[in-house]
């Protein structure tokens, strides 16, 4: 597993659990609506991931491009899809959102080669 890929699985999750012990109601309550945001409904779930990837390039988030992305592969979006999706957000946000691709990219490759192994 990539050392890269690994740590921000390990430090999200980490870092999620010690928000969460401390957390007022609001924030237990904002996790909880993001979650279920992202689970099946009148769009699928893999549907609703390539759109917050999308939504993460323009707002340029490089955790949650990280998430969406690793999701999106998760949940069997070919590279092609992930690639136009790439192409939307750079449409959508500018030439800005072009370092978010190419991190993008690269986590894209960790995860091809991850699971080649």
């Amino acid at each position: 597993m990539s050392g890269r890929l690994e740590s921000f699985r390990q430090e999200r999750e980490r870092q999620n659990k010690r928000v969460l012990e401390t957390a007022t109601m609001t924030t237990k309550r904002f996790f909880n609506l993001d979650t279920g945001c992202y689970k099946d409904g009148a769009l699928p779930a893999v549907t609703k991931e390539m759109a917050g990837l999308a939504a993460s390039l323009v707002l340029r988030c490089d955790d949650c491009i990280a998430y969406h992305t690793i999701r999106c592969f998760e949940l069997g979006v070919t590279e092609p899809e992930i690639l136009e999706i790439f192409d939307v957000g750079l449409i959508v946000g500018g030439s800005i959102v072009i370092p978010h691709v190419r991190r993008a990219r690269d986590l894209l490759d960790e995860l091809q080669a991850e699971a080649a192994d």
